[in-house]
């Protein structure tokens, strides 16, 4: 009877999990594999040939391409913005945690923009950073100063696009290291200042050993997130002017659905991959000399 029972529920859990399952195998898993195959081959689609392998020549056609370097080095720079939205979040929550004015309102708003579509934000910043009469340059301009082309300009476009995400994403973070402070036993803090503790050494000493689950989750997910980066800087910029905001991610766009040039596309694909991969295997491996359970 236990065992027919048994079946029965691990009938009921495949039926379950098959459709996400199949979902993952149709959406994620086979169009990876089938790229993996594509990355050795030489393809353009709409051509009306069929793939022709050509080994590894598509990976020397990466290294010795300019854009390549060009869009790694803007990805690197773009992902220096995951440990400034992290600190600007860990302060905020340091602040709202405790007993302030309008406090769940405050949360609200900084969490507000992160649920809000993520292109119609887009629009707003790039009104916002109009070089002739945009709200930004003109609070530059009382300060006496003239105001940068910022996304027109090649020299500060990535950098417009680094302000937008990091504003972006403050309040996911905010709110997660909300929930985490909430979760330090009060009688820590209040036996640290009981014995004369100060309130930056409580947080040093405290508070920041108690979060540091909840930031490298924050650093995993955030550095994968951003990598990955695409709709935002599509709206916005394209990766333009010039290639001066062009990502890893949309260098893979442009060579597969500009040029429709698959093969080299997937090998743009598992070198993001690849990027993703080692980035979080270091932060997991570091997070034994800093992370405490």
């Amino acid at each position: 009877m236990s065992m027919n029972w048994s079946k029965r529920q691990r009938l009921l859990g495949y039926v379950f999990v098959g459709p996400s399952m199949i979902g993952v195998l149709l959406f994620y898993l086979f169009p990876a594999l089938y790229s993996f195959y594509l990355m050795f081959t030489d393809w353009v689609f709409f051509s009306g040939e069929s793939p022709t392998f050509i080994g590894l020549d598509n990976l020397k056609r990466l290294f010795d391409d300019p854009l390549f370097y060009t869009s790694l080095g803007n990805t690197l720079l773009f992902v220096t913005t995951v440990p400034v939205f992290i600190g600007i979040a860990f302060v905020l929550a340091i602040v709202l945690n405790n007993n302030v004015y309008f406090k769940n309102a405050l949360r609200s708003m900084f969490f507000i923009p992160y649920v809000m579509n993520g292109v119609a934000i887009a629009f707003v910043w790039m009104l916002l950073f109009k070089p002739n009469g945009g709200p930004i340059n003109k609070a530059i301009e009382w300060f006496g100063f003239t105001g940068p082309g910022w996304l027109s300009s090649t020299e500060t476009a990535m950098y417009a696009i680094n302000i937008i995400y990091i504003w972006f994403h403050i309040g996911y973070a905010l709110i997660i290291y909300l929930a985490a402070l909430q979760e330090i036993p009060s009688e820590l803090l209040e036996a640290a200042k009981i014995d004369g503790a100060k309130y930056g050494q409580v947080i040093r000493h405290i508070t920041l050993p108690l979060v540091s689950p909840t930031t490298l989750l924050l650093f995993i997910t955030g550095f994968i997130s951003t990598i990955k980066t695409f709709g935002l800087i599509q709206a916005v910029t394209g990766g333009g002017p010039g290639d001066s905001t062009t990502l890893l991610s949309i260098f893979v766009y442009k060579t597969a659905f500009r040029y429709y040039e698959m093969g080299y596309a997937s090998t743009i694909s598992w070198v993001l991959f690849s990027c993703i991969l080692i980035i979080t295997s270091v932060q997991w491996y570091a997070q034994k000399k800093w992370v405490h359970y």
